[in-house]
């Protein structure tokens, strides 16, 4: 019997979904205090991922294919799929509204010191900050523009700022006022009021932003990383906020995940830190569910499934 095991947990509604696809197949849901080896053994495709996936890659298993229920996969065992033959996609495309409402949200926040206010607010005082911004006229600096950011760019425009960007192909794109190269990051860091992470986690991404290029941004800028942590190297993060090097962040994703209780950027007050929800909406689910059927139908006619397919020499 051929086996799909969901280890992000569905709906009710969204299993039907998956059932009327595959009528003659098992489908088990749980996580790991309710699956025993041989769940794992047998799964010839999977949703989701969790680290006692491992013992059945290692002892010999069904597995072809994963879809995973996030846009990232660099926390994945690649090349064991490499090396075993296992098709691997993500649920990138899926998060661009959630993910540019969430950095507005943090944005709107550093333009009009709410949180300071809410800080306040929690101790009973009554005080105004000294400086006030607003976002029309300001610069933004989109680093990685794919479909989240020119979601981004598009809320951003109209809020009346200009939008610039960096990918790999420096092709223009539609609501971006310019693009660069990524050989040429430090000159739209130079030039950007407010600079976005939205990169993907590979090698050649790796502590990307480390002090070389938070010393090329502006001293009033602020960075946020609505990417993957280890695109970061914390500590020039640390010490660029400490310093004045740049005014502020906003900060979804960290190298190491939760962020420790005893880390410094906890009691930093020109930070603002939100627990890796960036992409999360109550629409989540459904999205993933949608990804996984559109999927298993190629999957089923061609033995592969064919969108958000990862390049594991990319990493993405």
């Amino acid at each position: 019997m051929r086996t799909i095991l969901l280890l992000f947990q569905l709906k009710p509604e969204q299993e039907r979904q998956i059932r009327e696809l595959v009528p003659d197949w098992t489908i088990v849901s749980g996580s790991s205090e309710n699956l025993t080896s041989e769940h794992y053994k047998n799964a010839e495709v999977v949703l989701g991922w969790d680290s006692d996936m491992l013992d059945a890659l290692n002892s010999g298993c069904k597995l072809k294919w994963v879809q995973t229920s996030s846009a990232g996969v660099d926390r994945l065992p690649l090349a064991a799929f490499k090396s075993l033959g296992i098709q691997l996609t993500s649920a990138s495309g899926i998060h661009p509204v959630s993910m540019a409402e969430t950095l507005f949200a943090m944005l709107l926040a550093f333009s009009r010191n709410l949180h300071h206010a809410i800080r306040n607010q929690s101790e009973h005082i009554w005080k105004a900050s000294e400086r006030y911004y607003q976002l029309s006229g300001k610069t933004m600096g989109i680093i990685g523009v794919g479909v989240i950011g020119k979601e981004i760019a598009r809320i951003a425009g109209a809020f009346g700022m200009k939008t610039i960007g960096v990918r790999r192909d420096p092709q223009p794109v539609p609501g971006v006022d310019k693009i660069y190269a990524m050989e040429q990051l430090d000159e739209v860091l130079s030039q950007s009021d407010v600079i976005v992470n939205v990169l993907p986690y590979t090698r050649e991404t790796h502590h990307l932003f480390n002090s070389e290029r938070f010393g090329a941004m502006r001293s009033d800028a602020l960075f946020f990383n609505m990417g993957r942590g280890s695109s970061v190297d914390t500590d020039a993060l640390v010490n660029a906020l400490k310093n004045g090097i740049i005014r502020g962040a906003g900060l979804d994703v960290f190298e190491t995940e939760p962020l420790p209780g005893e880390h410094p950027l906890w009691t930093m007050d020109n930070v603002i830190i939100t627990p890796h929800i960036g992409g999360w909406t109550d629409q989540y689910k459904q999205r993933v569910t949608d990804i996984l059927l559109h999927n298993l139908q190629a999957y089923l006619t061609t033995g592969k499934p064919d969108r958000n397919v990862v390049d594991y020499e990319r990493n993405y």
